[in-house]
């Protein structure tokens, strides 16, 4: 069995008898002096690991600034810029989470896209028509940028899930406009032309409420209104500018759509009419086979 040596309590704490404890060398036994320096000091309570590494941890207020400029500040700084070796800086909570989302973003946007259009096929069991109202995301994105550019506000994370909510409430005003055309044109028998004009007359109402109602919800937040405003205002400021532009928009833009996928539709129609082969004629009834 291995013995253990351990020295008595009252020589563990004499730094000089420690100094001079042999310790085997090249040429023999030196004493522990000549290869290591030996003194009193504290260490740290806690060590905290990060991808099993030891880690320190910043934590900084942003006081209402944007995460993206404090971030490019902090790495701006000499000290990170010149780490000694075996130190390495990487960014962890919020910044890495909007690293990950400006990275996952065009999968995330495109996912959104597809079930939305999924519902809307559902729901007008149509494959084309759904597309009229996926326009309404084009004439959306352009007010965002135009809002964050007014305020003065960075494209950072909470912009980012601003224009991915966006996706899902910019929707709402073409569906309302072309649920009542394709709802006049099969109950009411009226023309296409008299059932954009008679939808855009009567949804014009509807749509407007709603999107005041939803800006004056979101108002509060983009004024910096409660709690982490430099969180939550950006979000709140790109959902208001993208509902500005969809709502004035769509009942300019989404009507003429709506008529170039329609006689898109019908010139397919004919076009496949057309291309199908004749049924073979039956021979009459009584003639002698």
């Amino acid at each position: 069995m291995p013995v253990v040596v351990k020295l008595a309590e009252d020589a563990r704490a004499d730094i000089d008898l420690l100094s001079r404890l042999p310790v085997p060398g090249a040429r023999g036994p030196v004493p522990l002096s000549n290869v290591a320096t030996l003194a009193m000091d504290s260490g740290p309570a806690e060590i905290a690991r990060y991808d099993r590494m030891r880690n320190i941890n910043f934590e900084i207020e942003l006081n209402g600034q944007a995460l993206g400029e404090v971030e490019k500040h902090a790495l701006e700084l000499p000290s990170l810029k010149n780490l000694p070796p075996g130190v390495m800086q990487t960014s962890v909570g919020d910044a890495e989470a909007m690293a990950e989302l400006f990275a996952s973003f065009g999968t995330a946007m495109a996912t959104g896209v597809l079930c939305i259009y999924v519902v809307l096929v559902l729901l007008f069991k149509d494959f084309v028509q759904p597309v009229t109202i996926l326009a309404a995301l084009v004439l959306s994105i352009p007010g965002a940028f135009l809002a964050l550019f007014v305020t003065q506000s960075s494209l950072s994370m909470p912009s980012m899930i601003g224009l991915i909510m966006l996706m899902g409430i910019a929707t709402k005003n073409s569906i309302l406009l072309i649920d009542y055309v394709v709802l006049a044109r099969r109950e009411h028998g009226l023309s296409r032309w008299e059932a954009l004009l008679d939808a855009c007359r009567k949804r014009a109402r509807p749509i407007v409420m709603t999107t005041i109602a939803m800006g004056a919800g979101m108002m509060p937040i983009a004024l910096g209104i409660g709690v982490d405003p430099s969180f939550r205002a950006p979000m709140a400021i790109v959902v208001i500018g993208g509902l500005i532009t969809s709502t004035f928009l769509s009942l300019l833009v989404i009507p003429v759509v709506f008529t170039f996928v329609d006689d898109l539709v019908q010139w397919m129609g004919r076009h496949l009419h057309r291309k199908r082969p004749a049924a073979p004629a039956l021979p009459a009834e009584g003639a002698a086979s």
